[in-house]
Formats: C-alpha cells, sequence, structure tokens
C-alpha cells in the first residue's frame, strides 16, 4: 500500500511538473487524503518487505554503527628514553636520570624520569639548568637506535589491537578502537601489559570519545596507570578542568582568559561564539567547542609532518638585533629538543626563521642546505632582521623534512 501510493504521487509530479499549480492542489488533496492511512501503516512490516529492517522500517545501512560514539586511546609511554636507559643498566634504578645534550655543549634534556622531575628538572631544559636544579642528575647520550627498536616493537604490538595508529612522536600515539568487540578501558589495559610483557616499560593511556579528551585523560594516572572519561562523563569532565588543558592554550591565552575571570573550561562555557571570537580571532570557534569536550578531528594513520617549529611572541618588542639574538638561543633549544624526540629519524631539508614586525608584517628566511646549528639560525635572523630594521614581535624558528620514502614510513614510529 506504501509503495503504491508513492508511486501514486510521482505519476502525478511526472505528468505535472513541479511548478503546476494543479499539481500542488492535487499534492495537498493527495497527502490529506492519504496521511491517516499511512501514518498508521508506516512502521508495519509485511513477507513482502521483510528484508527491511523491523526496527524502523528502512533499508538498514548501518545507521546504529554510525551513531556509535567514538572509542579512542591515548598511548603514552612513561618517560620513554630514560626508561629504556634504566631498564638496561640496573644500577641507574632509583636514581635521577636524564637523557639529552652535554652542558659543556650547550645541550638540552629531551627528556628525564620521575625521581629527577622531583627536583623541578623536565624535558627541553637546558642541561646546566638541569643540573644546577639536580646536582647529582646522570646525564646520558641519547641512542636513537635503542629507542627506534623499542619503538618499533611496541608499534608491532598496537597492531594486533587495531590498524587505525596515528603516531604522534617515538613514544606516543593515538589508536581508533571504535571497532573493536572489547570494551576501550579492558582494551588500554591489554595493550599496556602486552607492552610492558613484551619491553619491561610502563605506559600510561587515556581513553574517550574523541583525541582531545583522550590526550587529557593520559596525563591523570602517570606513570603507569590509566583514566576513562566515558560520552556521558564528558560534560561533567569538563566543567572544572583547568583551561591550560586544552591543546592552543598557552601561556598568553592563559593570562588572557584570567583577565576575564576564566580559569576552568566551566567557566569558558559561558562565553558565546561571537564573544571567544572577539578575543582570539577565528581560534575562537574552535575554542567553543573545545571547552566543552567537542573534537571531532580523526585518527589519521601514518601522517608525516611536513615541518616543526617553535615561536614566541614577546610583551614587550624587540628593537634590535642583539635582542633578538638573545630569544634566538632560547627558541633553538626548544626546536632541537621537539626534534630529538619527536622526529630524529627525519632528513632535514630546510631550516628557517620567521619574524613578525611590529606593525604586523611577517617575513621568513629560509635556504637549503644549511644544517640546525645556532650559526645557521643566527645568519637567518640577521637576513631576516636586515629587511626593515622594524622592531620585532615574534620570532618563529624551524625545518622542513625531506617526503619519506615508502620503505622508510615504518621508522615514523609511536
Amino acid at each position: 500500500m506504501l509503495v503504491r501510493r508513492v508511486v501514486r504521487v510521482w505519476f502525478v509530479m511526472g505528468v505535472n511538473g513541479s511548478r503546476s499549480i494543479h499539481f500542488r492542489r492535487k499534492l495537498r488533496w493527495l497527502i490529506s487524503e492519504e496521511k491517516p492511512s499511512l501514518q498508521s501503516e508506516k512502521f508495519q512490516i509485511t513477507p513482502e518487505n521483510a528484508r527491511w529492517s523491523p526496527a524502523c522500517g528502512v533499508r538498514n545501512f548501518d545507521v546504529q554503527n554510525e551513531q556509535k560514539a567514538r572509542a579512542i586511546i591515548h598511548l603514552d609511554m612513561d618517560c620513554f628514553y630514560a626508561a629504556i636507559e634504566v631498564r638496561d643498566r640496573p644500577s641507574l634504578r632509583g636514581k635521577p636520570v636524564g637523557v639529552g645534550g652535554a652542558r659543556e655543549r650547550r645541550g638540552v634534556l629531551t627528556t628525564c624520569n620521575y625521581e629527577a622531575r622531583k627536583f623541578g628538572v623536565r624535558s627541553a631544559m637546558p642541561t646546566f639548568m638541569a643540573l644546577q636544579r639536580c646536582p647529582n642528575l646522570i646525564v646520558l647520550p641519547t641512542r636513537f637506535d635503542v629507542y627506534r627498536r623499542e619503538a618499533a616493537i611496541i608499534r608491532g604490538i598496537l597492531y594486533q589491537f587495531t590498524s587505525i595508529i596515528e603516531p604522534l612522536s617515538l613514544d606516543e600515539a593515538y589508536l581508533d578502537v571504535t571497532s573493536h568487540p572489547s570494551a576501550p578501558a579492558a582494551l588500554a589495559e591489554e595493550i599496556r601489559t602486552a607492552i610492558f610483557r613484551t619491553t619491561k616499560l610502563t605506559s600510561s593511556a587515556g581513553i574517550g570519545p574523541n583525541k582531545l579528551i583522550a590526550k587529557i585523560a593520559s596525563e591523570i594516572n602517570k606513570p603507569n596507570g590509566q583514566f576513562e572519561v566515558k560520552p556521558e562523563q564528558v560534560a561533567d569532565f569538563m566543567k572544572n578542568l583547568p583551561v591550560r588543558k586544552i591543546w592552543g592554550i598557552g601561556e598568553k591565552s592563559e593570562r588572557k582568559l584570567e583577565e576575564l575571570g576564566v580559569k576552568t573550561c566551566g567557566e569558558l562555557q559561558r562565553f558565546s561564539r561571537p564573544e571567544l571570537v572577539n578575543v582570539f580571532g577565528k581560534f575562537g570557534l574552535e575554542l567553543y567547542e573545545l571547552c566543552r569536550g567537542i573534537d571531532d578531528r580523526p585518527v589519521e594513520p601514518d601522517r608525516p609532518r611536513k615541518s616543526l617549529s617553535t615561536e614566541e611572541t614577546f610583551a614587550v618588542d624587540l628593537a634590535t638585533l642583539e635582542q633578538c639574538e638573545e630569544k634566538l638561543e632560547e627558541l633553538f633549544q626548544d626546536v632541537m629538543a621537539d626534534l630529538a624526540q619527536k622526529e630524529s629519524t627525519r632528513e632535514i631539508t630546510k631550516i628557517f626563521v620567521k619574524l613578525k614586525f611590529n606593525d604586523f608584517t611577517r617575513t621568513t628566511a629560509e635556504r637549503a642546505g644549511l644544517a640546525p646549528t645556532l650559526e645557521g639560525f643566527r645568519s637567518l635572523l640577521e637576513e631576516a632582521f636586515g629587511r626593515t630594521g622594524k622592531p620585532v614581535r615574534l620570532i618563529g624558528v624551524g625545518v622542513r623534512f625531506a617526503e619519506p620514502m615508502p620503505e622508510s614510513a615504518q621508522l615514523d614510529l609511536l
């Protein structure tokens, strides 16, 4: 009956055309005549249409799967490089250990263990400063061949549970386990157990309905723990969360929010989209959703980054090249630490320096063939600064990578 009535409407449309006044009157009459019968029949299932879903009377196109909440795991190895060094040298157990460049070469730490963090030592800290805070700190040189080998083993374990993996660095990755039959928290526990059984290295995990929630959750029970935020718990979880936990919120944005009386995501939720755009520009639109725990970014397997950089906007403009050079050294240390931790295996094709002047004009100096050394960045800074000589409000430094070859894709590990 339902099919026959649909055909009748289609026939009227085909003969009269949608622009015909006669058609519109006829269609209104037909709908009013058939409406009671259609209402009573639209959910009835007969043997003729038994192949259609009895739940809703329409063909089942896996709508239920589309509506299923995502399950994302953020896996983070616990102080990965330092943990490997302590595992391989049992005599270091219980002692503060850092991995990175030597003090006399103006090096920075790529990571340190939790014993060192008790003294205020942290990743990306200049080695000389770390030793000032912790004189007994044992600083070891990096062994990236060993770290890559361990990361490959761990990645192989992850692929036993899902193929949708987005590496963030050698020691960190997102996993989309939405399609896995096991409960996400139980699965994360199983993954972490498998990693420890094979490598004797601990890891922490966050479980949530998206990447934002999973990333934040993975920090809650570190080290060697995990935390789950279920979809129905997101609103309460975000309410008292410090705004600094949201990616994209740095020191400057945090200060700006504090001036508005905002310290938590719940307080930030009081602002409308236009109000946030007025304060933060385009990022305000994104911030409106992030403070509510909304994040639709997919887990993207093996997405190689094209560049790596860091930048700083200064509260007071830098008027001279010498002032810029002082700030350049700090930025250089930061980018080299990130490079060692996140992209140690990539081939660098260019280095660059970006300047934004007090009139908001910009310039970038970059060059192929230069090694990422402080001297190389200084030469680019001098070139960029010399183009205008205007006071500088922002400096950025970074490197660009060669396109990875297919056979080396497996080196872009966790």
